[in-house]
């Protein structure tokens, strides 16, 4: 096979890296909260009950922004149900995951938590059951200074300070009929104008986030984007993706490209939410949060009995175990991601704990780390300083869904300040192994750091409670730089990183 050539020009910034892009979800939702990030009986709980081994998964997993609580379970919430003395909460139905909400974590306890992981809480407000008043009420709850009815009672309930919440979620998926409050485009464009409107007139620096297409399968597809974005186009910062993969019909190939598809979403909503902008002769570019993305079995949840007539406290929902080629997947997706880093500058890998999750956890017993968690943890360590398109000849491969794709694909991270570079990459060729040259020269890579891989003979091999490290990372053999040039050889179905000083 013909090598794949890499060349970085440190002139090809695509944009200054922002952490935000290694955001994370929280959603009450199966066993993400309760017997997830909070289980007051176990071992390694603190005095709020959260669990201190989860923690540290977090930590090493380099989530940075959290989104919080939904996800669907925020357009029937009632945040006032998870504040005050916790005895005197309300269990309530959630219609969106058909379960019971106890409300034992809420607002202050998760503001907590975010404190002990070094993470940034982004806030959703629920426009399916609620609107523009809860909305205000909840700003000036968490952001208030005290000496107003609702800051004091944040200060009543133990915390004094206002909390640092900047990024803020105007609703969720309001473009589907399963969404509770579902509307159609033109009546959310109006509800996310006043609701925007209002909370800016609160803090003007606020930045929010409006619903986007909760799929590029979904008929409204870009249609949606364009009218609410006229209608909302002056009062918000950012517009959301959301996109989940998965493997159908044994097509690996079609599986392993996935990233085209997440390609042609980004550059729809871009052309979209451009065009807005000229329309309305706007002086703002519209950015985007791609605050829901993973690699989700949805077929075979749908198909399961999950989700039935009992009402049940943190049932097991969504508890999909990963394989090598999901965690090949996942790490190409992030390349995309931050290949279009100019635009898309936050993200929310979804969820982050049990649920469609990187990190998984037993009641009572051990925590560990699914296949999914090894190219997030070092893409979020290593990447620094700005993103740099590289330029990438390679082969090419049919699929059935995508056509023609590339073998290899890439991104480069430089940071000039330390002279650090890192490359990240992957081989979706099922059979071959290719060798790979990057041309380094342009960012003054002298040494190689650390050179790590993710493959196995078995693309389908998984983590499990009973087999908790049957895959992890492994060193990338045979990987050498000499006068700039680095050459590497990728295995097979992999996700690999480089880095150099």
């Amino acid at each position: 096979m013909t090598p794949t050539h890499i060349t970085v020009d440190r002139t090809n910034v695509v944009a200054p890296l922002n952490r935000r892009i290694f955001g994370s979800f929280v959603e009450h939702l199966g066993r993400c909260v309760y017997d997830g990030i909070y289980e007051p009986g176990h071992p390694t709980a603190n005095a709020d009950g959260f669990r201190l081994d989860v923690v540290e998964l977090v930590k090493e997993l380099g989530s940075t922004t959290i989104r919080y609580p939904g996800g669907n379970f925020v357009s029937s919430y009632r945040w006032e149900d998870g504040v005050g003395p916790r005895e005197s909460r309300p269990v309530r139905r959630d219609l969106a995951w058909h379960s019971l909400e106890t409300n034992q974590v809420g607002l202050d306890e998760f503001a907590r938590w975010c404190e002990l992981t070094g993470s940034e809480l982004m806030m959703a407000v629920n426009l399916g059951t609620r609107g523009i008043e809860a909305a205000l009420d909840l700003l000036e709850y968490a952001t208030g200074e005290p000496g107003t009815a609702l800051a004091d009672q944040r200060v009543a309930n133990g915390r004094t300070e206002p909390y640092d919440i900047s990024m803020w979620c105007l609703g969720n998926e309001m473009d589907g009929p399963w969404q509770i409050g579902h509307m159609s485009a033109e009546d959310y464009g109006k509800i996310a104008a006043r609701t925007a409107s209002a909370m800016k007139t609160a803090d003007k620096n606020l930045e929010l986030v409006v619903c986007g297409s909760s799929g590029s399968s979904m008929p409204t597809f870009g249609e949606w984007e364009r009218v609410v974005l006229e209608a909302s186009y002056d009062h918000v910062d950012y517009i959301s993706c959301h996109a989940y993969y998965q493997e159908r019909g044994g097509d690996l190939a079609s599986y392993l490209a996935s990233s085209v598809e997440m390609t042609y979403f980004i550059d729809t909503v871009v052309a979209t939410a451009d065009h807005v902008k000229h329309k309305l002769r706007s002086q703002k570019t519209m950015q985007l949060s791609f605050d829901e993305w993973n690699i989700w079995y949805l077929d075979e949840h749908q198909a399961s009995e999950e989700v039935n007539d009992e009402w049940r406290i943190a049932p097991r929902q969504l508890e999909d175990v990963y394989s090598v080629a999901d965690a090949v997947v996942l790490g190409n997706l992030l390349i995309t991601l931050l290949q279009n880093h100019d635009r898309v500058t936050s993200a929310s890998l979804a969820q982050l704990v049990n649920v469609i999750a990187p990190i998984m956890t037993e009641p009572g017993g051990d925590s560990w780390r699914q296949t999914t968690f090894f190219p997030f943890s070092v893409t979020s360590r290593l990447a620094r300083g700005v993103v740099l398109r590289p330029r990438i000849d390679t082969g090419r491969y049919d699929t059935a869904l995508h056509g023609s794709v590339a073998l290899v694909d890439a991104v480069v991270t430089a940071d000039a300040e330390t002279g650090a570079s890192a490359v990240f990459l992957v081989n979706r060729s099922q059979t071959e192994s290719i060798e790979v040259v990057v041309d380094l020269s342009d960012v003054g890579a002298g040494r190689i750091v650390e050179a790590v891989s993710l493959h196995d003979a078995d693309p389908y091999a998984k983590n499990t409670l009973a087999d908790q490290n049957r895959v992890g990372l492994t060193p990338l053999a045979g990987a050498e730089l000499a006068d700039g040039i680095l050459t590497v050889t990728l295995p097979p179905v992999s996700w690999s990183a480089v880095s150099c000083a």
